[in-house]
């Protein structure tokens, strides 16, 4: 079973950028699809985007082209590259894992994003 631990959230500014990592332990890293979602106060939580265990990335319409996300499978590390931040980007954000790229295996604590002058 893998455990994923989030770090890099905070507060930032219109426009400024922020990286989220997220640590995976536990089992093999490199087997699994990984997710990014978001849940904003009062909304769902939504996928915001995934990588395979091969590197191919896909993302929601609302952060393509100003998120990025890579992995480094030796390191067992997914990271959220933020750019361009907007207010409704604010959210927690939660990655997690999926080894058949469809149920969650596990999810990361979440880490806060505030985007506000």
């Amino acid at each position: 079973q893998v455990q994923l631990v989030e770090s890099g959230g905070g507060l930032v500014q219109p426009g400024g950028s922020l990286r989220l990592s997220c640590a995976a332990s536990g089992s093999i890293f490199s087997r699994y699809v990984m997710r990014w979602y978001r849940q904003a106060p009062g909304k769902q939580r939504d996928l915001v985007a995934r990588i395979t265990s091969g590197g191919r990335t896909n993302y929601a319409d609302s952060v393509k082209g100003r998120f990025t996300t890579s992995r480094d499978n030796a390191k067992h590390t997914v990271y959220l590259q933020m750019n361009s931040l907007q207010p409704e980007d604010t959210a927690v954000y939660y990655c997690a894992a999926t080894r058949d790229d469809w149920l969650i295996d596990a999810w990361g604590q979440g880490t806060q994003v505030t985007v506000s002058s």
